[in-house]
């Protein structure tokens, strides 16, 4: 997306935020009340889903559920949100792959114009992991280690064009080093690999990871977020640890389709708040390792904006773009 027509999009979508839509909140929700969840039944994303619906259940009686559609990488519950009815009463839970989606492959709607952010929530902590018999003890060192060996590293993700790929070729492209991409079909195969050392680094989720760090049998260098993460507050950062400037910012959000009442968008950001901060929820997503964000409308469109231009720029310098 060319800079002036993302200017124009976020534009449109402060309008929305500032009152625009179809449909008032006087007599919302009228029905049950559809959260669309991108990733199967019993993952992190679908488990923090279904905290939240029930939390909002308890805090304000909305009648909320969870509908897992899955496929495509996120896209197909994504355009099926995006062509729903702007009246409150669909909602998507969006991850990491609304902006980096479009970053590497076309996709069928557009991620600001056809959607209304409601809520960036959490942001699943990701780690940058190590097989224990690597000789490296922090960022600083697995940039020279890979330096000397260029196109011998291999890292592992859980598919093209996901988070965990695009963070590593980030790092990659920031260090000036050559990594080799082997993908699997998820985080469990790839980290099995990482354990037996058929691959030397992964960029993966803490709550996936964390099991086989407490066991000792993979270390982490550091957290990708710009700051220290209070989920592992004597972990230093990717930035601390070596490459400055570091950082990537994995997330789920609410957004709801375009054109939807601001009257709504604020009531549900409201009540998504005074959820997030009881302990009970604190505590049951600190166990998902998810930490909590809670951005505001305003702020959640500027995230996206600038996510979608980050991503965007290092498909780009990686050679990443798909066109099809």
């Amino acid at each position: 997306m060319q800079r002036r027509e993302l200017l124009k999009s976020l534009a449109a979508g402060a309008l929305t935020l500032a009152g625009g839509g179809t449909a008032g909140a006087s007599d919302w929700p009228a029905r049950p009340v559809r959260l669309v969840v991108p990733f199967a039944a019993g993952g992190a994303a679908d488990t923090m889903a279904r905290i939240l619906v029930e939390k909002l259940r308890e805090a304000a009686g909305y009648s909320f559920y969870v509908e897992n559609v899955v496929g495509a990488g996120t896209m197909i519950a994504t355009e099926q949100v995006a062509r729903s009815a702007p009246d409150g009463h669909t909602f998507l839970l969006a991850a990491s792959a609304h902006t980096i989606n479009p970053a590497v492959q076309r996709v069928r709607y557009d991620p600001i114009g056809d959607f209304t952010p409601v809520n960036l929530v959490v942001s699943p902590l990701h780690v940058l992991v190590v097989h224990n018999d690597l000789p490296v003890r922090n960022a600083a060192e697995l940039i020279a280690y890979a330096k000397e060996r260029p196109g011998k590293v291999r890292y592992g993700s859980v598919g093209h064009g996901t988070s965990t790929h695009i963070e590593a070729e980030l790092f990659a492209r920031m260090a000036g080093i050559e990594l080799v991409h082997v993908p699997y079909r998820g985080s469990a195969p790839a980290l099995q690999d990482l354990v037996t050392g058929r691959l030397e680094i992964m960029f993966d989720a803490l709550a996936s990871s964390k099991p086989h760090m407490e066991a000792r049998v993979i270390r982490s260098l550091g957290v990708t977020s710009a700051e220290r993460s209070s989920l592992l507050p004597d972990m230093p950062t990717i930035a601390e640890a070596g490459l400055p400037g570091y950082e990537a910012v994995p997330w789920l959000g609410l957004f709801g389709p375009a054109k939807l009442s601001g009257d709504i968008v604020q009531r549900l950001n409201a009540v998504v708040g005074q959820v997030l901060k009881t302990e009970d929820v604190k505590r049951r997503f600190a166990e998902l390792g998810l930490e909590i964000l809670c951005y505001e409308p305003e702020r959640f469109a500027s995230f996206i904006g600038a996510d979608l231009k980050k991503w965007d720029q290092v498909a780009r310098d990686a050679g990443l773009k798909q066109v099809n």
